[in-house]
C-alpha cells in the first residue's frame, strides 16, 4: 500500500496531494509534446497534478491561436483568462453598454426615436397645417407669418439642423453596440470552439486507449483458450 502511494507523484512538480492528482492516461498527445519539450520526459502511465494539468492545457490553447493567427489580441487574451479561471463568458452586451451612457446620450437617442416615429411625422404634418391655416385664414387681417411663410421656413430649417446632429450621435452610439455585440459574440464562439476541440482531442485520445486495452484483453483471452486447448 505504501509502495502505492509513493508512486501517485506529479511528474512534473512532484505533488503528492492524491485528491490533485490525474492519470497521465487522459493528457492528451499535444500535451505530452510540451511536457517532453519542457522536461525532456513524459509517462503516460504516471500522474499529473490538477495545476500542471490546467497550465499546459492554457499554454496549448495560447500556442494554438499565435500559431493560426499570428498574434494574440486583447479580446482573445479575454477568452484565454476566461478559459484558464472557467468563468463564464455568455453576458447581455447591451445592459453593460449602456450602463456607460451619460444623460445627454440617453436623451439623444430618446430623441432620435420619436424623431424616426409615425407619431412625430403626425403631428409635424398638423403643426404646419394649424400654421397655414392660422396665417392665411383665421387672421388674414394681420398674419404674423403671412405667405411664403418666412417664419414657418426658418423654423423648419432650425428644426432639421438640431435634428440631424443628433440622429448621427444615435446612429454613432448604434454602431458602437453593434461592434460591441459582435465582439462579445466572436468571444463566444472563440471559446466554445476551443472547448469543443478540447473535448474531441481527449475523447479521441481516451477511445484509442480503450481501443488498445481491449485489443490486449483479447489477446490474453486467446492465450488462455490456447493454453486449454492444449491440456485437452
Amino acid at each position: 500500500m505504501k509502495k502505492t502511494e509513493q508512486s501517485h507523484v506529479c511528474q512534473i512538480c512532484g505533488a503528492t496531494a492524491h485528491a490533485e492528482l490525474r492519470p497521465g492516461i487522459i493528457v492528451r498527445p499535444v500535451l505530452g509534446e510540451l511536457i517532453r519539450r519542457d522536461h525532456g520526459a513524459w509517462d503516460e502511465n504516471g500522474w499529473i497534478c490538477t495545476r500542471d494539468l490546467e497550465r499546459y492545457r492554457n499554454r496549448y490553447v495560447e500556442e494554438l491561436l499565435e500559431t493560426e493567427k499570428g498574434e494574440i489580441t486583447e479580446i482573445e487574451r479575454e477568452v484565454l483568462e476566461s478559459l484558464k479561471e472557467q468563468d463564464i463568458l455568455s453576458r447581455n452586451p447591451t445592459i453593460d453598454f449602456e450602463s456607460h451612457l451619460n444623460l445627454g446620450d440617453r436623451l439623444a437617442d430618446r430623441i432620435a426615436d420619436f424623431g424616426g416615429s409615425w407619431t412625430f411625422i403626425t403631428i409635424f404634418f398638423l403643426v404646419i397645417v394649424c400654421w397655414m391655416a392660422v396665417n392665411s385664414f383665421l387672421i388674414a387681417a394681420r398674419p404674423f407669418d403671412p405667405y411664403p411663410y418666412i417664419l414657418l421656413n426658418l423654423v423648419l430649417s432650425c428644426l432639421a439642423a438640431i435634428q440631424a446632429p443628433i440622429i448621427m450621435m444615435s446612429q454613432n452610439r448604434q454602431e458602437a453596440r453593434d461592434r460591441d455585440r459582435a465582439m462579445h459574440d466572436y468571444q463566444v464562439n472563440l471559446k466554445a470552439e476551443l472547448e469543443i476541440r478540447h473535448l474531441h482531442q481527449k475523447l479521441d485520445h481516451l477511445i484509442s486507449h480503450q481501443w488498445q486495452r481491449l485489443v490486449e484483453i483479447q489477446e490474453v483471452q486467446m492465450d488462455l483458450m490456447n493454453e486449454l486447448r492444449g491440456k485437452k
